[in-house]
């Protein structure tokens, strides 16, 4: 479970990014916040959040928002103008999507964020290069998957246990474990979800 706190610049924003995210069973959205002037408050200093979401309006002051961040705490902010993708990556902030962004894509950015990995909407990248490298470096790392195993990867998306998922495929959970453990080896992902997220990054799930 992904324990996310929500910064949200009205609290009509703030109700409709928690109903939004309380749909998704891997994340908890353990508090919400009004306001983007500082983005720590007493809730975050008590709650620790995996991931913090922050809506943004404008062109912010990157470093007054990150101020009181504790190290290692993933940022996900969403909207605002366009923004030197590269300079917030290189301060902390590790997902950054336009405010149309739907459920799905928020949803997303959250588990790779707290598994590591930046996000950032295509659309808005000043210098892809400054990002490449990261992409680059996980890419080399992929061993092609057969089509058995992409197709246990998608069931994996959906949330599936290993039973559930030899029952669509009809095999025996022995070959689905075999299949897991396979696909997160080649993946270099340590658990189901890092696995999720390297393949939607890499285009066998889509979202």
């Amino acid at each position: 479970m992904i324990r996310v706190l929500i910064k949200a610049i009205t609290p009509v924003a703030g109700a409709g990014l928690r109903s939004l995210l309380r749909s998704y069973a891997s994340l908890e959205v353990i508090g919400t916040d009004i306001g983007q002037h500082d983005i720590l408050t007493n809730s975050l200093s008590d709650s620790h959040p995996d991931v913090i979401v922050a809506q943004i309006e404008g062109d912010p002051d990157i470093p007054k928002l990150l101020a009181d961040v504790p190290e290692g705490t993933p940022v996900v902010i969403l909207g605002g103008s366009s923004i030197e993708s590269s300079r917030m990556f290189r301060r902390g902030i590790r997902g950054a999507l336009p405010s149309s962004a739907s459920g799905d894509q928020i949803a997303a950015a959250i588990q790779a964020a707290a598994a590591g990995l930046a996000v950032f909407d295509a659309g808005e990248l000043d210098d892809p290069s400054d990002l490449g490298t990261i992409s680059e470096r996980a890419e080399r790392l992929l061993e092609p998957l057969t089509d058995r195993e992409i197709e246990v990867l998608r069931f994996l998306a959906e949330g599936l246990s290993n039973k559930e998922i030899a029952a669509r495929m009809e095999i025996s959970e022995h070959t689905v474990k075999f299949h897991v453990a396979s696909i997160m080896g080649k993946l270099g992902a340590n658990n189901r979800t890092e696995a999720v997220i390297s393949g939607i990054r890499l285009g066998l799930v889509l979202i």
